[in-house]
């Protein structure tokens, strides 16, 4: 590919050289059926969106927000605002409206786009605060009239008539390479979202050394794949490595209905690559094992005699164990028990991504014993999301891999890791002085993340810098470490380990319910009110449980006291992140009453 220097420069290559493939797959609702969009008939509705935005009087430099579901329009958006020096501004759709609303203020956006009613009815208390906005756009009709707002219009009267899409033609009028082209808002889980502000460098360069990395790794994308895309493009790991990168390499992209309708997708779509965070795997992990629970002992015992073969035989496979005569088995393992499994994921998966936050090792070596070729990585937006991954031919699950090409990290005297690449951000929106306390003299990121690096060259994320507790008696501790600990069993669904200025640690914990229901009888605990979780008795079999997976770490890492709970942390109530990261402080102050009774006890 010849080398271009802005993200639509590179749409403009792809809808040159192939304008009659396949670029995305939507499912239309009206028809029920999956449409299928070539690059060129992108290209036509990107013309046709410049000429609106034009119309609308938008300037190169001006803000442009999107909240918007995973379809082609948001594609569209992007491109159509890129083209003409628009600054892209994703909102997450499942983030609190008052989150959203700041956004919009602090960013002084001028054009909001939108996918209906709900989105509406949620942020039309607060349009007060959109003082900046000229135009919101919906892109479906609104079912009341009763939220009116006069810079309200559906997308179908905003656009120009189609009949005239011959008469558009793609701008080429973006911001220069090293220039602003998006600001996107960081998760927000020590403090107020902050505005990352990229150029199109720092997202090309990202996307080209993935490319590379792939290509190395012999598993390059081609026309003949397919990605899966269903995390949030408001997500930049899903915005960079979902659509960026197909589009650099002309590989199609489908969109996934909705998380709950994934496995119908899956099996229907049938992709050969996915990227995704752990909450996913997880999910389809507990799916799998609850079906198992209706087999009979035998076939228990044949599935888990899978997945330690298939296990065995990835270690084999990287050099990292001698050969066993049990693998002579696994062929017929891999055929027989692993396949009809991979076939419910489509049975094409060639290559799974996982990133955001750790994976618990139990999950991977699942889908690695079932054969999948599943690779951890670590990202963070402030250096346009990927700085490592881990390798098909030198994967190890329990890291989060190497640099990529070019890439160059190292720790800081106090354990933060450090990162310098030409993916940096250009700095924070409107925040000079937390840019200069970030990014340092010498070009280093400060990414606020603890790590360690192993003597072959792999990275592990430990803890994050501010979230590090300090006991009573001096000694430090990071926290991720030990709830990622904790994480590997599957009961545990939320933890979260607190202790800073207290003599011991302890954790809020939510409980997997389903699971819970089938292990409180064996204790002899009915579970028909909230009140058993208080018992003594359960307390300490959940202690005992906990610390089962802390006993090779030093003793003041240990957890002596437990706060119970069966209803998960959620965004709806400020407690996780739009990235379903947890709000530490904010759960903190949740259950201030629960922690408090904690070290009341003996």
């Amino acid at each position: 590919m010849t080398q271009v220097i802005t993200i639509p420069a590179l749409f403009r290559q792809r809808v040159s050289q192939n304008p009659r493939q396949v670029a995305y797959q939507a499912f239309d609702k009206e028809r029920k059926v999956w449409h299928i969009y070539t690059w060129a008939a992108i290209a036509e509705q990107v013309a046709r969106w410049q000429v609106a935005f034009a119309q609308t009087g938008l300037q190169a430099g001006d803000r442009v927000a999107i909240l918007l579901h995973n379809c082609p329009e948001w594609v569209i958006f992007d491109q159509a605002a890129l083209g003409l020096g628009l600054i892209v501004v994703p909102l997450h759709l499942d983030d609190r409206p008052e989150n959203i609303s700041h956004i919009i203020e602090e960013v002084g956006a001028k054009f909001l786009l939108l996918e209906g009613s709900l989105q509406w009815k949620r942020l039309y208390p607060l349009r007060q605060h959109f003082r900046t906005v000229q135009q919101i756009v919906t892109t479906q009709a609104l079912t009341t009239s009763a939220f009116s707002d006069a810079r309200l219009v559906t997308l179908t009267n905003w656009l120009p008539l189609e009949k005239n899409n011959a008469l558009y033609s793609l701008q080429a009028s973006e911001s220069a390479p090293d220039q602003l082209a998006t600001i996107v808002y960081t998760a927000g889980t020590t403090g107020k979202p902050k505005g990352v502000m990229l150029s199109h460098q720092n997202l090309l360069t990202n996307v080209r050394l993935l490319v590379e990395t792939a290509t190395q790794s012999h598993v390059g994308f081609t026309t003949d794949d397919l990605f899966l895309s269903f995390l949030p493009l408001s997500n930049l790991l899903e915005r960079n490595a979902g659509y960026y990168l197909p589009l650099y390499t002309a590989t199609p992209v489908a969109f996934a209905r909705s998380i709950p309708q994934l496995g119908i997708d899956l099996a229907v779509l049938r992709p050969t690559v996915l990227i995704s965070v752990p909450r996913i795997y997880e999910q389809i992990y507990q799916r799998i094992y609850n079906n198992l629970d209706k087999c009979n002992w035998f076939q228990r015992r044949l599935f888990d005699l899978t997945l330690n073969i298939g296990w065995r035989q990835f270690c084999y496979e990287q050099k990292r164990t001698a050969w066993h005569p049990s693998l002579l088995l696994g062929g017929f393992l891999r055929k027989y028990i692993a396949m009809p499994i991979l076939r419910s994921l489509g049975g094409r998966l060639r290559l799974a991504v996982c990133g955001g936050t750790a994976l618990p090792l139990p999950v991977s070596r699942f889908f690695i014993g079932l054969g999948l070729n599943l690779l951890q990585g670590y990202g963070l937006i402030e250096n346009s999301t990927v700085v490592t991954v881990n390798r098909p031919e030198n994967n190890v699950p329990e890291s989060v891999g190497i640099p990529l090409p070019t890439i160059e990290m190292k720790l800081a005297e106090n354990g933060e890791l450090l990162t310098r690449s030409a993916c940096v951000m250009l700095g924070y929106w409107n925040n000079p002085s937390l840019t200069e306390n970030t990014i340092d003299a010498d070009g280093w990121l400060h990414t606020g993340d603890l790590a360690r690096q192993d003597a072959l060259g792999h990275w592990y994320i430990t803890g994050y810098l501010k979230e590090v507790i300090v006991l009573q008696h001096g000694h430090s501790v990071s926290p991720t470490d030990i709830e990622n600990l904790i994480l590997h069993d599957a009961l545990f669904q939320q933890v979260l380990v607190i202790g800073d200025g207290q003599p011991c640690l302890s954790a809020l914990v939510v409980l997997n319910q389903s699971l819970w229901q089938t292990i409180a009888p064996t204790l002899g605990i009915t579970t028909d009110d909230t009140t058993h979780l208080q018992n003594p008795l359960v307390k300490n079999r959940i202690l005992h449980r906990i610390n089962s997976y802390l006993y090779q770490l030093p003793a003041h890492h240990h957890i002596h006291h437990v706060a119970l709970f069966l209803d998960a942390w959620c965004i709806e109530d400020d407690l996780l992140t739009a990235t379903l990261r947890v709000k530490r402080r904010n759960i903190m102050q949740h259950h201030a009453a629960e922690i408090a009774l904690l070290y009341q006890e003996k």
